[in-house]
Order: C-alpha cells, then sequence, then structure tokens
C-alpha cells in the first residue's frame, strides 16, 4: 500500500494513494481510520483490512470517481505528527567520504554499533515549501535518506524481529544548515540548531509488502531486510546525487535494535537512515575540492527546487523559501 495525509478542512486525513488518486480510508471502510496517527496505533488490528481496500482500489471495484486528484490537494508528511525522529548514520560510503574530505582516518567505532541522533519532530514536513532564516543560508544543505516508521511498541528489540516493527519506508530530506552545525559540534554537542528547522518526509509511506520483489541480502556480518531501490536527488533539474538503499551498511533492524535498548518505541517513531554517499552538498563539496583546488562550493539559495526520488518510493519536491526576517544568531554570538 501507498498511504499519503493530506489536508482536508484543517485537519489531517489519511488516504490510500492509487495510480495518483486519493482515496480517503475511513470513507471506505468504517473499520479504517482517517488519520495516520491512528492507523499506526491500531496497525495490527488494522492492517489487512486496509490492504483489502488497497486491493479493491487497484482492481477497478472502487471506482476513481470515489477519489481526489494529488494534483489538486495539499500533501502533508505521510505521518505529519510523529512521536519521535531519530537520525542514523548507516551509509559508510558517506561517512568515509566526509572523513577522507577532512583528511582524517575512518573511524573504526562506525563498524561496530550504528548511532543515531534526536532532531525536532515537531519540524517534521511534507512537500512544499520549506522556511529558512539567514544563518540557515550560512551552508544550507540536502541530506538524501530514506525513512521508516515504528508501527507498534516494543522494547529491547533483538534486530532478528524488528523488521516487524516498520510500517513502511518514506523519502527523507535531513536538511542542515551546515555553519550552525559545524560551530556547535565544536562543543561536541548536537546537531542541534543546524539541523532543527525542518526534516522532510514523504510523498507516502510505501508498506513492506510492496517492496519484497526489492528485498536483498544485508552486507555481510549484518542482519535485516535490505531493499535494492535506486536514490537521486536533483536540484534546479541537474542531478547531483546517485546512490541506492541497498547500500546501508547498518540494516533499519540494527538501528531499531540500538534505539529501543532500555527504551520504548512508539508507534509514530520516525527513523532516518543517515545519509547516502553524494547524498548531500557537504560532502560533494569536499571531495570537489579535494581534487580541484579551484572547485566551486555549491549550497542551497533561495528559489531552488530540491527533487528527490527513490524508486518505488515516489518522489519529493520542496523549494526554498527565506523567511521576512533578518535576525540572525550567528551575529548575536558573545
Amino acid at each position: 500500500m501507498k498511504l499519503v495525509s493530506y489536508l482536508r478542512d484543517g485537519h489531517d486525513q489519511l488516504a490510500f494513494l492509487v495510480d495518483d488518486f486519493l482515496y480517503d480510508c475511513d470513507a471506505l471502510h468504517p473499520d479504517l481510520p482517517g488519520n495516520m496517527n491512528m492507523f499506526l496505533n491500531y496497525w495490527d488490528d488494522m492492517f489487512e483490512t486496509a490492504k483489502s481496500v488497497n486491493n479493491a482500489i487497484i482492481k477497478g471495484i472502487i471506482t476513481k470517481d470515489k477519489g481526489i486528484d494529488i494534483n489538486i490537494i495539499q500533501l502533508l508528511a505521510p505521518i505529519p505528527f510523529p512521536t519521535s525522529c531519530r537520525d542514523g548514520y548507516a551509509f559508510r560510503q558517506h561517512v568515509a567520504a566526509a572523513r577522507r574530505n577532512r583528511k582524517v582516518e575512518m573511524i573504526p567505532e562506525f563498524d561496530q554499533y550504528p548511532i543515531f541522533y534526536f532532531t525536532n519532530h515537531h519540524s517534521i514536513q511534507g512537500p512544499g515549501d520549506i522556511l529558512c532564516m539567514p544563518d540557515h543560508f550560512e551552508k544550507l544543505d540536502f541530506e538524501l535518506e530514506a525513512a521508516i516508521v515504528i508501527c507498534k511498541q516494543g522494547r529491547n528489540i533483538p534486530a532478528s524481529e524488528a523488521d516487524t516493527y516498520i510500517g513502511g519506508l518514506m523519502i527523507m530530506n535531513d536538511m542542515s544548515a551546515r555553519k550552525l552545525q559545524m560551530e556547535e559540534m565544536l562543543l561536541n554537542l548536537g546537531p542541534a540548531k543546524g539541523k532543527d528547522f525542518s526534516t522532510v518526509i514523504g510523498p507516502c509511506l510505501v508498506t513492506l509488502d510492496e517492496l519484497v520483489d526489492f528485498e536483498i541480502a544485508p552486507k555481510e556480518n549484518h542482519e535485516g531486510k535490505a531493499w535494492n531501490l535506486s536514490m537521486k536527488c536533483w536540484v534546479n533539474g541537474i542531478q547531483v546525487s546517485e546512490g541506492n538503499v541497498g547500500d546501508m551498511d547498518w540494516t533499519f533492524a540494527e538501528i531499531i535494535e540500538r534505539a529501543s535498548y532500555g527504551v520504548n518505541l512508539h508507534p509514530g517513531d520516525v527513523i532516518g537512515s543517515g545519509t547516502v554517499g553524494t547524498g548531500c552538498f557537504l560532502e560533494l563539496n569536499g571531495t570537489g575540492k579535494l581534487n580541484n583546488p579551484d572547485y566551486q562550493e555549491q549550497w542551497l539559495q533561495e528559489g531552488d527546487v530540491i527533487e528527490m526520488e527513490i524508486a518505488c518510493l515516489g518522489k519529493l519536491v520542496n523549494t526554498i523559501v527565506k523567511e521576512e526576517s533578518e535576525f540572525s544568531i550567528l551575529g548575536r554570538k558573545k
């Protein structure tokens, strides 16, 4: 299934997405909820019913006159109100390239355990405008990632069982204000203000049953599901990044295992993969300057359009918009 949330009468509405038409879940079956948070909280009870309704749409038993053209509505994040948002560090290629570009050795701890940080789950958004303050434009960056959402509560979840806690996959753009991020992390704490202004997910949540044909073996000495899904990003129509979800070294199952150690995970918790190799300007600029001292750095600017696409998960499109404010926290440093 492909599930979306959109704005209807001032609230978030859950719908099936089939052939660019949206079908409200609660309008098609009395046992289905009208919003994603409710669905996630009763996932096991509702999943088979939802799948049956979705199949009826695909087969034409439920006709298009019951749907709404996706092009005339405002999509929200598929999970508009996540209970939390963690972001991992799963792609060795990205980590190794970023460290090489800074002329430091690859950190051996990367291969010992997966890590993550918490970001601002109240700044989750879907397709559309990304509002940025002046300081965000000091080396403003995208980050091309995949993400999952937790669909049932669990604690101390072993990696061997963790895939059953995944509701589905979606695209994530972990927006980054690099100057703020770099200054903060000199104090060995963060990321904070360099990250908390926007994290984008969408356009839809794709359940794992849709991705069975794309499953591949995880990397050697790892466990959990992996998927052969190509990842691409364009800025103003020019392709800048390319990778694959299957390049993740740490699986989502392994990240869940660590995240749930001594902690309850809840339905609605979002977990990102971390940046794919070549998946941000920070890495691309570093590699460019390493190979050519005259390389001209590129960062996101006002008006830029970012398009991210992951096979089977759709295309996520955002535009950078400058807020009408000149306030600067960088300017208030002591």
